[in-house]
């Protein structure tokens, strides 16, 4: 794994920053309702991708995520600009503003999304890594999913079938308590996630979500492991969202108190915590970068908001594969 150093710490701190108040610009955007549709934002969660792509070689390695999907792709290299203008409906989007928010994809940057339908990522991803297997690429699929995700009969499905053949797979849950309303210990006789995967004798750890240095060394070890034909890794990132599950969570299966105790856990703050005790940067540095970060998100808004919405006639150029649609007639107007 590349060596972590303090230059390490001062990019998560800026990262993480970035993609925060990315996210709260979204939810600004969402009560102008000039993003529609759904919205499930990342704020609390940012440790996640910063402590994965540390570890991913991302020249080759994959993510495949549920649909709160903005900022990993954003981590792995895709333009935010570019995500912004989907969030908007726009044509400059990575889905040309067809996708939207839960169906953010690059497959220049290996991310294969951004999927709406609960745990329908998770065989998906093994279907990648069994790919990457075959043609023998070395490569590996990260494949995330939420707590609630873990209930679904295809995880066990997928599970079996990745020990059977030894896919290049990470399974991680991204534990954040509760499944939209519905908390772990309502919804499951194991409340510890991550022996569900030792009952399939696949290596699963719990991992400190809130830290991305260990978070980055969970990660290399269960890459390095699949990425040598060992098989599948299962982590259980143990995290918290400072946000409701979606703009429309009124947020009644939790209280105040707690969201309050989890803030004094942010991880954006531990980081600048960490940096300003080393000597690594001074507050005033630190502070000039959130300025800077800032001025970047306003950037992604304007390139958002300048830009056209895509064609009736798109629609039909992304979604179907055949060209020669026999009901086009009647659907477009002549």
């Amino acid at each position: 794994m590349k060596e972590i150093t303090p230059k390490t710490y001062i990019k998560w701190f800026k990262d993480m920053s970035f993609w925060r108040k990315f996210e709260d610009k979204c939810r600004s955007l969402y009560l102008k309702q000039k993003i529609r549709g759904f919205l499930h934002l990342y704020n609390g969660q940012e440790a996640i991708p910063a402590g994965l792509t540390h570890a991913m070689d991302l020249s080759k390695d994959k993510i495949i995520t549920a649909y709160r999907c903005h900022i990993l792709p954003i981590s792995m290299g895709v333009d935010p600009k570019k995500v912004m203008a989907e969030l908007l409906g726009k044509k400059t989007g990575t889905s040309h503003g067809i996708g939207g928010s839960m169906h953010i994809f690059s497959k220049e940057h290996r991310f294969y999304g951004g999927h709406g339908i609960v745990g329908g990522q998770i065989p998906l991803g093994a279907g990648i890594a069994f790919a990457d297997k075959y043609f023998n690429r070395k490569a590996v699929t990260l494949t995330i999913m939420g707590d609630g995700a873990v209930r679904q009969g295809s995880l066990h499905e997928t599970f079996n079938m990745a020990m059977i053949w030894k896919l290049p797979v990470v399974f991680i849950c991204e534990n954040n308590k509760y499944a939209m309303g519905t908390s772990v210990k309502r919804s499951s006789n194991v409340e510890d996630i991550y022996k569900i995967g030792e009952s399939y004798g696949m290596p699963s750890y719990p991992v400190d979500g809130m830290d991305p240095e260990k978070i980055a060394q969970a990660a290399y070890v269960a890459l390095e492991r699949a990425r040598k034909g060992k098989g599948a890794t299962f982590l259980d990132i143990k995290t918290y969202r400072y946000r409701g599950h979606s703009m429309s969570d009124s947020e009644f299966y939790r209280s105040k108190e707690e969201v309050h105790l989890y803030k004094k856990k942010d991880p954006i703050i531990k980081l600048k915590n960490i940096i300003i005790q080393n000597k690594w940067k001074t507050i005033e540095n630190l502070n000039a970068i959130e300025n800077e970060v800032k001025e970047e998100v306003e950037s992604c808004v304007d390139f958002a908001e300048n830009s056209d919405f895509p064609s009736l006639e798109k629609m039909y150029d992304i979604v179907y594969h055949e060209k020669n649609y026999p009901f086009l007639d009647q659907v477009l107007p002549s």
